[in-house]
């Protein structure tokens, strides 16, 4: 956008024409009591140096990851993002690229977002994969309101350890009563499967679930699913994609859907977004799942081509027949997740997955044997685990910032039952050094 200076005489000119005699006759409509009335108080303008100086300062004074020791998860994780990573999606052919409607001048984005949707079938073991979504947020609530249209029920059973910001997306989505939400309770840091027996019936649509859970710990989707199924209703089973590596696919488990936050994949934490919403499924309900799909096809000549289909203009200009009102995709972030997961490949990413877990449990165990910290879970868990701190958490996550360390999270932020406990993410970025560095300065609190 460029902005072109006009004149006092181009600008009276302009008002003449709109029957107005000053500019402020052209607010005369916003009420008194909210227009500001005075200049506002702006500091002097800067130079170009002393603007980045000031700009560097402002920058300086917040904690990031690259500046201490992170330990937080719950859903943004502090991986290490291979520099091809920014090699690629800077290029000003991806960076720049709008919706490729025409397949003709969008080959390449079009390929990308086609080998980004096969490896995300081939980490889940799912036969189709969108372009993405929004974030694993929206991926949920959009996968709740697809099991609804696919078996025309309008009722879904949610686990409570799903993520709660999760959670609180579906409840937006459907709070003009599109679906009933029913909670199914946890027990031991995973679904109470004896609670759901009981929740789920003939107007179930979908169980809602996710393993990892919010809590970190590997929920029973086997046995989750075969409950959704006893009742005809459809497994949704929440991610995260870099354990993928190490763990059993959901599609093996009984899964229907597949939905996860792919930020791990090759895309840095960025205060929290944009994020990257994996959705995939079965072929059966190809028709029915949001987003946009990339096919593989040929033209004429029998060269192999790429297109966008199973998605109709109803997507984007009628939205009331739409299959979703997401009409766009975080394709930039898909392209980040499809380079990583070239860059590492198979066996990389199942290495990356064997070094979170088990530095997380050396980890887990080592602040257990400090005494400041006790289990809540006995449940199995990845690379995220939950203590309960004996003493004043904030008090706590204060000191050890002050010691150059992210100290988890706290999740007496999001259920006041859960007070006390925190929330701790380990990556294959934490060193050996590093956590026995923080169990020192836990001991030494």
């Amino acid at each position: 956008m460029r902005f072109i200076p006009v004149t006092c005489e181009e600008q009276a000119e302009m008002l003449r024409v709109v029957g107005a005699d000053t500019v402020d006759d052209l607010f005369v409509d916003v009420p008194a009591a909210a227009r500001l009335g005075r200049p506002l108080a702006l500091p002097d303008p800067l130079g170009e140096v002393e603007l980045a100086a000031h700009l560097e300062d402002l920058a300086s004074a917040d904690s990031h990851a690259g500046s201490v020791v992170s330990l937080l998860g719950g859903g943004c994780y502090d991986h290490y993002v291979p520099a091809i990573v920014d090699a690629v999606i800077s290029k000003p052919a991806f960076f720049t690229a709008y919706t490729p409607y025409q397949p003709e001048v969008s080959q390449g984005t079009l390929q990308a977002v086609y080998e980004y949707q096969s490896m995300i079938c081939a980490l889940t073991g799912m036969d189709v994969a969108n372009a993405s979504m929004y974030d694993g947020a929206t991926a949920f609530a959009e996968a709740a309101l697809m099991a609804a249209r696919v078996m025309r029920r309008h009722r879904v059973v949610v686990s409570a350890a799903v993520h709660p910001e999760w959670r609180e997306t579906l409840a937006t989505y459907v709070g003009a009563g599109v679906l009933d939400i029913v909670m199914c309770p946890m027990r031991d840091g995973v679904t109470d499967a004896a609670a759901l027996r009981g929740l789920v019936d003939d107007r179930t649509a979908a169980v809602l679930a996710a393993s990892p859970t919010f809590y970190g710990a590997l929920d029973d989707l086997e046995t989750l699913a075969g409950i959704a199924h006893d009742a005809g209703a459809l497994l949704v089973a929440g991610t995260n994609p870099i354990l993928l590596g190490v763990l059993e696919p959901p599609a093996a488990y009984g899964a229907d859907i597949v939905v996860g936050e792919g930020q791990p994949l090759g895309n840095p934490q960025s205060f929290g977004g944009p994020g990257l919403g994996i959705f995939a499924c079965r072929q059966e309900h190809l028709r029915q799942m949001p987003g946009r799909v990339a096919g593989r096809t040929t033209d004429v000549d029998g060269r192999t081509g790429f297109v966008l289909t199973f998605s109709t203009r109803e997507q984007h200009i009628r939205r009331e027949k739409a299959t979703s009102n997401i009409c766009s995709n975080h394709a930039l972030n898909a392209l980040a997740a499809g380079v990583y997961l070239s860059a590492v490949g198979r066996e990389g990413l199942a290495g990356i997955g064997r070094a979170c877990v088990a530095k997380a449990h050396y980890l887990e165990s080592r602040l257990v044997e400090t005494g400041r910290f006790e289990r809540v879970f006995s449940a199995p868990f990845a690379h995220e685990f939950t203590l309960r701190y004996t003493g004043d958490v904030a008090a706590m996550q204060a000191r050890l910032l002050e010691r150059g360390f992210f100290a988890g999270l706290d999740l007496g932020r999001f259920r006041a039952e859960d007070a006390g406990c925190v929330l701790f993410a380990v990556t294959e970025k934490r060193t050996r050094a590093q956590l026995d560095r923080f169990v020192a300065e836990v001991d030494a609190l």
